[in-house]
């Protein structure tokens, strides 16, 4: 039988999804909060408004290639763990466990952190409080969500898909109203220049580059509705094809109106500048309104991340990849790993107290992007490999768009070594610091089998 047209696929999950809804939630799956927030460390870094303009698109053009190459191992692969089996199929367990140890040590908790950063910064510009309640804010937000999470997962998903449309809301009113406001600022996108103090062309595009990648992350879970598709092999593609435009599209509209707003200087290192923008459009009031959606789409996204980043530490646990194992997969009476959640947020406490917003961002977009650029190349390694390796999906104009990816991810690191080495290098570090724990817990399982 004809896998795509099957009615239940070999996991067992039933084909029922259409491509409106695949599309749909390849978007909801990529919208954030960056999109708000990451303006005024675009505009810093790259100093032009046709340099900003260029890096948010180049930014969609390789978050569309890397989603269209990593959707074939999410097709081929569809187990629990998502790119830890990816890595693991095509280069071992100990690659595996450092991208498992990466995101339990950074990339979840600087994720929170950021998230929480920015909602304290958004509540107390609201409400004009002083500027150091940011953190307890931000913690308190934590530590809330945390707490709507371990009433199980169920109520915690059910608040996921409330505060879904919240991303949206905000967006669409701010480019419809926006577009067409009196007293706009002019917005040059040709020719494309760096701006002044950006270090030059490529170094200005790099560190924007890296300030959009967290805009758009989430591309790699796009891959896992491919089992319930009704035609994966068709319409994966089209899905991700037409859901990574679409959000490049409202990200592009998005920051051309906040430009068009407030002039570059204005943007430009203001963390507050999406509630400025709102304020110029809608008036005060209007102004605030938005930014109640905005402080919830935050609230959203951060309960979305701290869903998933609990549940990785206890997977590991479960396979005594980690420290003290026994009491991270505990679980309590609603079935939620709460020693796990309460070791993530711990670490993202204490993130928040160690760098701001850009900071964070920035540092875990650089070692994502370590292990997405091994995804990459892993398509191509497994190709070879395993050629009868069942595979739903294959990526179109192979090898041309998994090479794009690679080369993509080699630039955004490459860069960033040159622009941000500091950062950079603890990034490096922390992940470098899961090699003796990796072999520390394999020699004590050896011992205890």
């Amino acid at each position: 039988m004809n896998q795509d047209n099957a009615t239940t696929s070999p996991q067992g999950l039933k084909r029922s999804m259409t491509l409106a809804s695949a599309i749909s939630t390849v978007m909801g799956t990529v919208i954030g909060a960056g999109v708000f927030f990451k303006v005024s460390n675009v505009s810093e870094v790259t100093g032009s408004t046709s340099m900003s303009m260029l890096v948010w698109l180049l930014g969609g053009l390789i978050s569309l290639c890397a989603g269209l190459t990593g959707a074939e191992l999410a097709a081929a692969l569809p187990q629990t763990g998502g790119m830890l089996v990816y890595i693991e199929r095509a280069y071992g367990k100990l690659p595996s466990f450092l991208l498992g140890w990466a995101q339990v040590i950074v990339y979840f908790p600087a994720s929170i952190a950021a998230k929480g950063i920015i909602f304290g910064t958004q509540l107390i510009n609201l409400f004009h409080l002083d500027a150091k309640l940011i953190i307890p804010i931000g913690a308190v937000a934590l530590i809330s969500v945390e707490l709507i999470n371990f009433l199980g997962a169920k109520i915690a998903g059910t608040f996921q898909s409330i505060t879904l449309i919240f991303k949206l809301i905000p967006l669409a009113l701010i480019v419809i109203f926006g577009l067409f406001q009196s007293g706009s600022v002019h917005v040059s996108l040709f020719p494309v220049t760096a701006g002044p103090g950006t270090g030059g062309f490529i170094t200005a595009m790099g560190a924007g580059l890296l300030a959009t990648m967290y805009a758009y992350d989430g591309w790699i879970h796009v891959g896992n509705i491919a089992g319930e598709m009704k035609n994966p092999s068709r319409d994966l593609p089209r899905a991700i094809t037409g859901g990574i435009i679409g959000v490049m599209v409202i990200y592009l509209l998005v920051n051309f109106v906040f430009m068009h707003t407030l002039p570059l200087s204005a943007l430009a290192g203001n963390e507050s500048a999406a509630m400025d923008v709102a304020s110029k459009i809608f008036g005060d009031m209007g102004g605030k309104l938005i930014t109640i959606g905005i402080l919830i789409s935050i609230y959203g996204t951060l309960n979305g991340y701290t869903l998933t980043g609990m549940r990785l530490p206890y997977v590991m646990a479960e396979e005594r990849q980690l420290p003290f194992s026994k009491y991270l997969t505990r679980l309590n009476a609603n079935q939620v790993p709460y020693i796990a959640g309460l070791f993530e947020l711990a670490l993202a406490i204490v993130l928040m107290f160690v760098g701001g917003f850009d900071t964070l961002t920035d540092m875990l977009v650089f070692v994502i992007w370590m292990f997405y650029t091994l995804v990459f190349l892993g398509v191509i390694i497994l190709r070879r490999r395993e050629p009868d390796l069942p595979r739903p999906y294959k990526v179109p104009l192979y090898p041309v768009i998994p090479i794009i990816s690679i080369l993509s991810g080699v630039f955004i690191l490459v860069s960033t070594l040159m622009t941000q080495l500091t950062l950079a290098l603890i990034g490096i570090g922390l992940t470098l610091l899961g090699l003796p724990v990796y072999f520390i817990m394999q020699h004590r399982n050896a011992k205890n089998d």
